[in-house]
């Protein structure tokens, strides 16, 4: 079966988890997946809604992609006003903030999933953020300075986890607006890439199509050194007699040998945060929804017999009922 072709795609990037996660879930486990879930309806409706597309979800965290950089920073101050006004109706320390990091990048794609330094980004830019605020990288803020009434601070050059380049990140103010460029409360930005984002897509279409070999060498280029089986995958879907097969074939299968000690922080973290989130649940099918997410997880073998401590049956049988479930 042939392998689904490799995507490049120029997007801004949004990524969301919720501070303080563990601690809510240590407080009070179904009360804060009830809240999550309630949330997460707010969220999924507004990056609809705005255009964007939702390319991953584990445990508290989003991952989403837009053809608009105003689109995408629009979003992410509508998502933190509206869970603003939902929080005021909870106790205190049992309310729930997002941090919520955007980026530009050309970023690869395949079978709905995004990965590539511009999504890494997005996701440190995260991390800097405040619960409840938001930090874009210099090239959102450059895109959406004029064109939105919101106010930045400077940040300045922050060296970030497993990125080479210190990255320029600016932290807007949802407290402050513009009040010259206001705009009136029905009018939206434009959620068209041609008009977002000219400059890059018409240099692209300026001059004549770039010279395969130059698009693989930029391809192994932009992943040479990365951690993830998915890209060196990805290269050998698309090259398969590249010039680069013999490596990429060395690094795959080194990754593949020690899985776990090679992987991407950011996914272990993931992984980590949704075990984290379930690992106590009195609840069979909270723990059956992480192993369906990672049949092949760091936690799958406590998983498996967590579900048979909760139905009285062994572990075997769970893997059973799972691959069953999973048909």
């Amino acid at each position: 079966m042939e392998a689904p072709p490799l995507e490049r795609q120029l997007v801004a990037i949004l990524a969301a988890d919720v501070a303080g996660y563990s601690r809510l879930m240590e407080i009070d486990e179904e009360g804060t997946l009830a809240t999550l879930s309630a949330f997460r309806v707010v969220t999924d409706g507004l990056i609809s809604r705005h255009g964007g597309r939702i390319c991953g979800t584990a445990g508290d965290s989003i991952l989403a992609a837009f053809g608009s950089a105003l689109a995408a920073v629009q979003c992410a101050v509508d998502i933190q006003n509206e869970l603003a006004r939902s929080n005021d109706a909870l106790e205190i320390n049992r309310r729930m903030q997002f941090r919520i990091g955007i980026n530009v990048g050309d970023v690869m794609m395949k079978e709905g999933d995004i990965f590539g330094d511009g999504v890494n980004i997005a996701a440190r830019l995260e991390g800097l953020a405040k619960p409840g605020g938001i930090c874009i990288s210099r090239g959102i803020h450059d895109h959406v300075m004029k064109r939105l009434p919101f106010e930045f601070e400077d940040l300045g050059e922050q060296s970030v986890k497993n990125i080479a380049q210190p990255v320029r990140v600016f932290r807007l103010i949802l407290d402050q607006r513009k009040s010259e460029l206001r705009p009136s409360e029905s009018e939206a930005p434009s959620l068209s890439v041609d008009d977002d984002l000219p400059s890059l897509f018409e240099e692209a279409a300026a001059g004549p199509g770039p010279d395969p070999q130059s698009v693989e060498i930029e391809f192994w280029d932009s992943i040479k050194n990365s951690i993830r089986a998915d890209e060196y995958e990805a290269y050998l879907d698309r090259y398969p007699e590249g010039s680069f097969v013999a490596l990429a074939r060395v690094r795959l299968e080194a990754i593949r040998e020690d899985a776990v000690g090679m992987r991407d922080p950011h996914d272990r973290e993931i992984e980590l945060a949704f075990w984290e989130s379930v690992r106590e649940s009195e609840n069979p099918a909270l723990i059956q929804a992480y192993l369906q997410k990672y049949p092949k997880g760091e936690f799958s073998t406590l998983a498996e017999i967590r579900i048979g401590e909760l139905d009285g049956h062994p572990a075997a049988t769970a893997r059973q009922r799972l691959a069953q479930a999973s048909k």
